[in-house]
């Protein structure tokens, strides 16, 4: 109870208001309160205590808005500023004091300038006029403006509601062909549950080919790209030319997803795809060699200038790597603990995949060159690939389409463009995938041994024996009755096929009896007869 009792007392003693907010707050009732004549000192120690004030001053203030009619305290003349202190703010990049000097020398040369205040009076009006983000806007431009902006957060939504995509330069350079180069990365992220759904990078600036590659291998849900996947809600991007291209735009719209245009240079609209970009800089680019942003020595030179560079195969390697962590290990905050993978497998909203028919032909790279199955499945990049449906098919031409820097699989296609199926790296085909191709042939085989053996009885003709010199008769020929009844049965047949409610005419049973027609009725006498 005492507690109870001691913290109303502290709530009573704390002041609601600040002295100038409490003043516009209470001042325009205890006027009203005065013209009515009910004005009293209750009301002025009450508001008092609210404001945080000696009840001198509230008469003070009641005795000023007498004799002025104002609710409100004078204000003194003080420096703000203007328009033009904006631009000479952003003239001399935010520096207040060149401010100041260029203040001074128009006030010296021009007297009808107004006075000029001194340096600490415009540091205080800057700091009460201009927000955070004006003041570093003039000094550091729109980038350093919007880190002191407000934004709102989308709901967290479901899994494949909204994927984010976009590129990134990699910030390191790698070996490719004997030249350092910095990679491109094209990937997408599902914005609920943070999984990277698919990736592809280029040596060089991405083009409509990587983002039809990470979109592929977002979609499937197959090894080695499951099992997240399946068509997404819709996917956002920024004006990227590569994104928006016609292949992109109709390979999504045949699947009835739409590509959101975002207004450029907003990447606080797509935010799940710009953290992750910070996300794969901070935890693996920064440790890499020849990271372009490493510290700097005197001169611009960094600690090591000869530190040897990646290849172009051990950088995706690495980033492949990075990736499996990030969906399989890493907990993001906005998971309560969960992994992206654990989080899309938790989500019981239901997926819908593309037919393996259709993806296919989506986004895959073709050589073209043609190709011929031998025994060994079909060459590809000195390595043998075999899927089941290739047994029979050797000495067949075909075309060999894959993805950009996926090997483990490839698909493969008639000359005029059929698709025949999906063949695995032989030196890596898991046991099941060996067995199905062993199954297969043994299917063959017994269905051609099957058919050998039909014809092999096909081309015994029997006799039977004689003992007389008669022509030989073929065992199992019909006899004429027999071809009659067989020929009746075949126009029956026939006839049951163009009328299916015919029923043929059969012989009526003994005990039937036949009906007996009635005796006619006697013939009326005609009207002429009667008149005679």
């Amino acid at each position: 109870m005492s507690d109870s009792t001691t913290d109303s007392a502290d709530c009573a003693l704390t002041p609601v208001f600040t002295a100038g907010t409490g003043r516009l707050a209470s001042m325009p009732r205890l006027m009203a309160l005065d013209q009515q004549g009910q004005l009293t000192s209750a009301h002025v120690r009450l508001v008092a205590a609210a404001v945080g004030r000696s009840e001198r001053t509230v008469w003070r203030w009641v005795k000023e808005a007498r004799a002025t009619g104002q609710t409100e305290a004078k204000r003194r003349p003080r420096f703000t500023v203007t328009p033009e202190i904006r631009r000479l703010l952003a003239l001399w990049g935010g520096n207040a004091s060149a401010v100041l000097r260029e203040l001074k020398q128009r006030a010296a040369t021009d007297p009808r300038q107004p006075e000029v205040p001194s340096l600490a009076t415009l540091h205080q009006a800057l700091r009460r006029d201009l927000t955070p983000g004006d003041r570093a806007g003039l000094a550091r431009g729109e980038a350093a403006r919007r880190a002191f902006d407000v934004f709102g957060q989308r709901p967290p939504g479901n899994r494949n509601e909204a994927w984010e995509g976009d590129h990134k330069c990699v910030p390191v350079k790698v070996w490719v062909e004997d030249e350092l180069m910095q990679p491109c990365l094209t990937w997408f992220i599902d914005c609920a549950r943070k999984v990277i759904m698919g990736w592809a990078v280029t040596p060089h600036a991405a083009s409509r080919d990587a983002v039809l590659a990470a979109l592929r291998t977002a979609l499937d849900r197959s090894d080695p790209f499951g099992p997240a996947g399946g068509l997404p809600g819709l996917v956002r991007v920024d004006r990227g030319k590569e994104f928006l291209c016609a292949p992109v735009t109709l390979a999504l719209g045949a699947f009835a997803v739409p590509v959101v245009d975002l207004p450029a240079y907003s990447p606080h609209l797509k935010g799940t795809i710009e953290a992750l970009n910070d996300s794969v800089e901070e935890m693996l680019f920064v440790s890499m060699p020849r990271y372009t942003s490493q510290q700097k020595l005197t001169g611009g030179r960094t600690a090591d200038p000869d530190e040897p560079a990646l290849t172009f195969e051990a950088f995706v390697g690495l980033l492949q790597e990075w990736v499996r962590w990030w969906n399989y290990e890493h907990k993001p905050d906005k998971l309560k603990g969960l992994t992206p993978m654990e989080a899309w497998r938790a989500d019981p909203t239901p997926l819908y995949d593309v037919p393996a028919q259709q993806l296919a032909h989506f986004g895959l790279e073709d050589d073209g060159k043609t190709r011929v199955i031998t025994t060994r499945g079909v060459q590809w990049r000195n390595h043998a690939y075999i899927g089941p449906w290739m047994v029979g098919m050797g000495g067949n031409r075909v075309a060999v389409r894959h993805l950009p820097h996926h090997d483990a699989s490839i698909e493969v296609f008639a000359l005029d463009g059929t698709y025949l199926g999906s063949a695995v790296l032989a030196e890596q085909a898991s046991r099941e995938q060996v067995r199905a191709v062993r199954n297969v042939r043994k299917a063959k085989e017994r269905r051609l041994r099957a058919d050998l053996k039909a014809a092999a009885r096909l081309r015994r003709d029997r006799y039977e024996a004689v003992t007389s010199a008669t022509p030989p008769r073929r065992l199992g020929a019909l006899t004429e009755a027999e071809a009659e009844a067989e020929l009746a049965g075949e126009s029956t047949a026939a006839l049951r096929r163009a009328d299916p409610g015919y029923i043929p005419h059969t012989a009526v049973p003994d005990g039937w009896a036949r009906p007996v027609p009635a005796d006619p009725p006697p013939p009326e006498e005609s009207p002429l007869e009667e008149g005679e």
